[in-house]
């Protein structure tokens, strides 16, 4: 018995030395077949996805990080601008826009004497240099406007009450604005109208206008035309004709009150400013004797 079980391990032990060198014939041709087709693709470990991951993530925190970089640098330059700006702001706030009009009127005037004096130490006429640089167009206006400036200036004192209202009057031109629409669109109603009544005839002319003809001579107002009490006025021209009304009258309580004629006052028994003076020294020694004398004759109690 011991023999025969020696004989099969012996030759057991003979055939492994075969089987491994089949195994790796086989090992090594299955390799050179995965050479030939390419890398056999490996599944992701559990490592690989953790790497991946944490790219990511880095990723995004760089990328926050440059955005509050460029958001930090925006607010500080938009914090820079509103700083200079507000300190611009109040420079120009500061400074008087009169002091600004009086240094430039100043340095023009300063600029046309030095020009007009290195004009004439040069022995030139400096008007007639000066002349140059505009049309005679332009040099009759001008002086047309200086005329008219220097006549203003001389008409500003007091002359008599109707120069006053006629002064007035011109202010009162130069400041209204009148609707040239609705003017326009009334007359070509009213000329629509009288000329479907007979009043006016439509005739045209060789250039190919339309002109309205007033046969009867009654559709143009005269001295004698009474149409304008059908006039009915917008209710924001009326509230214009009474807003003008109550800053005329506000101009003149400023006025008397600058002249020291307030609304306080009782009745004016002065004819100008030194009478108004001399009366009320008059009233200061005297009032307390006089006084019911007056209260008596207003009264009427004195007779």
């Amino acid at each position: 018995m011991p023999p025969s079980k020696k004989r099969k391990i012996s030759s057991a032990s003979n055939q492994s030395p075969q089987l491994e060198d089949r195994a790796t014939e086989e090992k090594m041709s299955v390799q050179s077949q995965n050479n030939d087709n390419g890398p056999i693709p490996r599944e992701p470990s559990i490592e690989d996805t953790k790497g991946s991951e944490s790219g990511i993530t880095v990723d995004k925190e760089i990328e926050r990080k440059e955005r509050f970089k460029a958001l930090q640098a925006r607010a500080k330059t938009s914090a820079q601008r509103n700083l200079k700006e507000a300190a611009a702001e109040a420079q120009r706030q500061a400074t008087d826009p009169d002091i600004l009009s009086s240094l430039s009127r100043k340095q023009a005037i300063a600029s046309h004497k030095l020009l007009k004096a290195d004009t004439e130490a040069d022995g030139e006429d400096f008007e007639r240099k000066r002349a140059w640089d505009w049309t005679i167009d332009e040099s009759e206006k001008w002086d047309k406007r200086m005329a008219k400036k220097e006549k203003h200036r001389e008409d500003v004192a007091f002359q008599d009450y109707r120069q006053d209202a006629r002064k007035i009057y011109k202010r009162q031109l130069r400041e209204m604005k009148p609707d040239m629409e609705e003017y326009e669109r009334e007359k070509a109603a009213a000329v629509q109208k009288a000329a479907m009544s007979g009043g006016l005839e439509i005739v045209e002319t060789e250039d190919g206008e339309l002109a309205a003809v007033d046969k009867d001579g009654i559709f143009y107002s005269t001295a004698e035309s009474t149409d304008f009490i059908e006039n009915k006025p917008q209710r924001a021209a009326v509230d214009r004709l009474v807003s003008d009304i109550k800053k005329a009258e506000e101009v003149r309580l400023k006025k008397r009150k600058e002249r020291g004629r307030g609304d306080e006052e009782g009745d004016i028994t002065y004819i100008n400013d030194k009478n108004k003076q001399f009366n009320q020294k008059l009233a200061r020694f005297y009032n307390k004797y006089t006084s019911e004398i007056r209260d008596s004759f207003e009264r009427g109690t004195m007779i």
